[in-house]
């Protein structure tokens, strides 16, 4: 049975910044890095976004070098299967680990349709998932995206700018309806129409098959084919392996201020932890900047530093020439005061709870304002809507 100081169950983000993070505290323990993945860690938004649209950034770019900077033992193609709490030992399907300090950062598993995965049909969240789509891309192949949040809304801009015939199924009526305000909206269900993707709105694909080389998709209406699909639905927290061995869970890992689990040396970060932030309160984010930032931390704190983790996380997205960041809950059934400086290609929307609270700050086409929007979100007061105009410029 191997032994490590440091166990880390997972292998994508959080788990490279953990083991960072307690390289600056640790410069000596050892640190093991179980991955089911086939690829050390990389950087994941990339996937939907920069592999597609930098012609100077590679696969090989992607990749964070993880055990040449840290000294991690990486283990890849391999599965976690039981951690006893009790004997602090975790079971993997190449042996069994004992460990002084055990990180849960098992992220998500992609949410799914009805339809056998295979050749033609994806549910998209890893490298080679990635890898699997861009080699059926660029040859005026039609493929169907199913899904109009992040991934989803990404996914087809990068395949319409790549030489793909694309149709987006969304269950909105307007794309983007359930995070902007309808003028908004429009302009972003706009901007994808005007850049050649079919759109297919307030549709849910109920299910599909293989039907030789195409992919019919069951809708309500009816049935549609197409040569591939790609499913970019969103994650479910992958806790299984947590709620075996006996830790708190809910919608994730429950984890305290210094992501702690329900067990003193056992912690949790990234998508996976639920952790309570300072400002908006319990959370789960599954979002690049939270997986940085918490991973860090949490590995600072396995190693042996007093300090919780007192970070709000924005998140963003980039597609053809809209971009974004914000912070907190982006809602449009909340009250909602619009700042444009060019109405929706450059301004701010603040998100009121009915108490005048701002509960979420939306910042299109705008950096460098993360630490302004971060200080109205903290202020726990009334705010008039004239108040709010030009707070961010």
């Amino acid at each position: 049975m191997a032994e490590f100081r440091y166990v880390i169950i997972g292998g994508g983000m959080a788990a490279d910044s953990a083991a960072q993070g307690i390289r600056e505290i640790d410069a000596e323990g050892s640190i093991a890095i179980i991955s089911d993945d086939v690829d050390e860690p990389y950087t994941r938004p990339a996937l939907s976004k920069r592999l597609w649209t930098d012609e100077g950034f590679d696969e090989s770019d992607n990749y964070f070098d993880t055990a040449e900077a840290t000294g991690a033992r990486i283990s890849l193609r391999t599965e976690a299967t039981e951690v006893d709490l009790e004997a602090k030992s975790v079971q993997t399907t190449l042996g069994s680990l004992t460990y002084d300090k055990l990180l849960f950062a098992t992220g998500g598993r992609p949410k799914g349709i009805d339809v056998d995965e295979g050749e033609r049909v994806i549910c998209f969240r890893d490298y080679a998932d990635y890898r699997h789509l861009r080699d059926l891309s660029g040859q005026n192949l039609s493929i169907a995206v199913v899904g109009g949040g992040f991934i989803g809304t990404e996914l087809a801009a990068a395949l319409v700018q790549n030489e793909t015939r694309t149709t987006l199924i969304f269950d909105d009526d307007t794309l983007g309806g359930s995070i902007f305000p309808p003028d908004l909206a429009k302009a972003f269900h706009e901007l994808y129409r005007s850049h050649g993707v079919t759109l297919v709105p307030g549709t849910k694909a109920s299910g599909g098959r293989i039907d030789g080389d195409r992919v019919v998709l069951d809708f309500d209406a009816g049935s549609y084919d197409f040569d591939a699909v790609v499913v970019g639905l969103g994650i479910e927290p992958e806790t299984g392996l947590a709620e075996a061995a006996g830790l708190d869970t809910d919608d994730g890992i429950i984890v305290d201020e210094s992501l702690r689990t329900s067990q003193p040396d056992v912690f949790a970060a990234g998508d996976v932890a639920r952790y309570p932030d300072r400002i908006l309160g319990r959370q789960r984010v599954e979002h690049v900047d939270n997986a940085t930032q918490m991973g860090t931390a949490v590995g600072r704190i396995m190693a042996g530093a007093e300090e919780a983790y007192t970070h709000t996380p924005y998140f963003y997205t980039n597609v053809f020439d809209f971009g974004y960041q914000a912070i907190g809950d982006l809602d449009p059934s909340l009250r909602t005061v619009e700042d444009w400086q060019r109405p929706h290609t450059d301004g701010v929307v603040y998100y009121l709870d009915e108490d005048g609270r701002v509960r979420g700050v939306l910042m299109v086409n705008m950096e460098g304002r993360l630490d302004a929007a971060r200080e109205i979100l903290a202020e726990d007061w009334e705010h008039d809507p004239g108040d709010l105009v030009s707070r961010i410029a």
